[in-house]
């Protein structure tokens, strides 16, 4: 059964979410506490979250940067800000799609399982990538090493799975910025740069030094 956290300070609307969701045989659970939204989401375990943008304490940008840092479980935005720049930051902060308020219960549970299909969709083996005692598991987007595991983003995912598809070819930054577009994510030169550094910054910790190699004026590459 799979697990929803729904953060909404609304309480009308998380109810009447819930007993929605609940109806499809998923658990469901309303976060209480909203200046511990990551220790709910820790102790609940989901497989997916409904996250609203304005919420007391700290917005959504913030709890879903916090999420992030610890788990790759998908996350839907539902507000009522939903002007292009907000859908557009909530999408590069980490969130797999946004819906807007109001929003009818049967169009919200469609995307819903749409995601939880994508993500979690074990009907057929996931390839798993190899490289120098690393292991990128696509079936749930994780990355262990040695050390332990690896938390990665949704954009860090995407760049190390093109890389490691070609391992031994080197990959244009134009290549990488195509597959990042493909999440719906703004993307551009600068962000793939900081997303590459702050990828590096983790492989590095985990003690894979110089994973990813750079050729200058072309690209990068694993090998």
């Amino acid at each position: 059964m799979y697990r929803i956290l729904i953060v909404e300070d609304d309480a009308v609307i998380a109810s009447a979410v819930a007993r929605h969701i609940a109806q499809w045989g998923l658990e469901t659970r309303c976060v209480r506490d909203f200046r511990n939204v990551l220790g709910e989401f820790r102790d609940f375990d989901p497989q997916l979250v409904l996250l609203d943008l304005v919420l007391p304490a700290f917005d959504g940008y913030h709890w879903c940067r916090e999420i992030r840092k610890v788990s790759s479980v998908p996350v839907i935005f539902v507000s009522s800000a939903s002007d292009n720049l907000n859908i557009v930051m909530a999408m590069n902060m980490g969130g797999d799609d946004f819906i807007a308020k109001p929003f009818d219960l049967s169009v919200l549970m469609a995307k819903v399982q749409a995601v939880l299909r994508r993500t979690y969709d074990f009907g057929v083996a996931q390839p798993v990538y190899r490289h120098r005692g690393a292991e990128l598991n696509t079936a749930d987007a994780s990355l262990t090493c040695p050390s332990g595991r690896v938390e990665l983003t949704k954009n860090e995912y995407r760049i190390l799975l093109t890389l490691l598809e070609r391992q031994g070819q080197v990959v244009s930054r134009e290549t990488l910025m195509q597959r990042l577009w493909e999440s719906d994510s703004f993307v551009d030169e600068n962000t793939l740069t900081v997303n590459i550094a702050r990828l590096r910054r983790k492989l590095d910790a985990a003690g894979l030094l110089k994973f990813i190699t750079t050729k200058k004026g072309l690209g990068y590459l694993v090998d």
